[in-house]
């Protein structure tokens, strides 16, 4: 089982943002628009001064992103970063959850795979699901950018398009992103069938586990999950100030 420092150092690997580097005490990222989990500042160290914090509140800034952290409470120095950026007026907004799941075991529970179709790069109408659902160009460049084994998964029911994800590996770890159903398919199976054929490919790549991220709100999504045996290895949620 990884560490909360090796689960965001996958989800970096596997989810790629466009330029990091180190400022003082912080890790920052350059989003690009591809939303919070490429443009969160990270704590790299356990000491920082309050001067540290508005040092990176600037540079967020000057890469057009609003200041905001990401905030694993399992990391060391996390809470208190997290209790100074509330008293500096920032928001708790999106907290997350891992799930993780060995693929053999994942095989054993939803072994039907005869409606999924791997493929790179992404089919127009798997990128039409992904649009629709507000997955735009800014969040395909993040899955372009990912290095090593990749692939964009797309489900079919009824002849029609019905949903497609983005898996990408990292070592013995694959990380499932971007799982979109079309609102006409959902509750249909197909969102299983699509973890099936990731966890299918990916050990064909030389995964043995595979995991995603989940907003902790999702109830749904959490059962289908836990149902085929997947459980939770770690969470996080950010702090943002406002709107630049």
């Amino acid at each position: 089982m990884l560490a909360a420092r090796d689960l965001a150092a996958l989800i970096d690997a596997t989810w790629p943002c466009a330029r990091s580097f180190a400022l003082g005490p912080f890790g920052l990222r350059e989003g690009r628009g591809g939303g919070k989990r490429v443009a969160a500042a990270s704590l790299l160290a356990q000491i920082w001064q309050d001067a540290d914090i508005a040092d990176a509140e600037t540079a967020m800034r000057d890469m057009g992103q609003p200041p905001l952290f990401a905030i694993w409470p399992d990391l060391a120095g996390h809470l208190a970063l997290d209790a100074a950026l509330a008293q500096r007026g920032y928001e708790s907004i999106d907290p997350c959850v891992i799930y993780y799941g060995q693929i053999d075991a994942i095989l054993e529970t939803i072994p039907d795979l005869s409606k999924t179709y791997p493929h790179w790069p992404p089919l127009a109408i798997g990128l039409e699901i992904w649009q629709q659902a507000g997955t735009g160009p800014a969040r395909f460049a993040i899955m372009q950018r990912a290095r090593g084994a990749k692939t964009a998964i797309l489900a079919r029911r009824r002849d029609d398009a019905a949903g497609i994800c983005f898996v990408a590996v990292a070592q013995t770890w694959a990380m499932l992103h971007a799982l979109e159903v079309a609102p006409q398919h959902r509750r249909q199976g197909c969102a299983q069938n699509l973890i099936a054929r990731a966890a299918h490919w990916a050990k064909a790549e030389g995964a043995v586990y595979l995991a995603l991220v989940v907003t902790q709100a999702n109830d749904a999504a959490r059962a289908l999950y836990q149902k085929i045996g997947m459980v939770q290895i770690g969470r996080y949620h950010y702090r943002q100030l406002g709107n630049i």
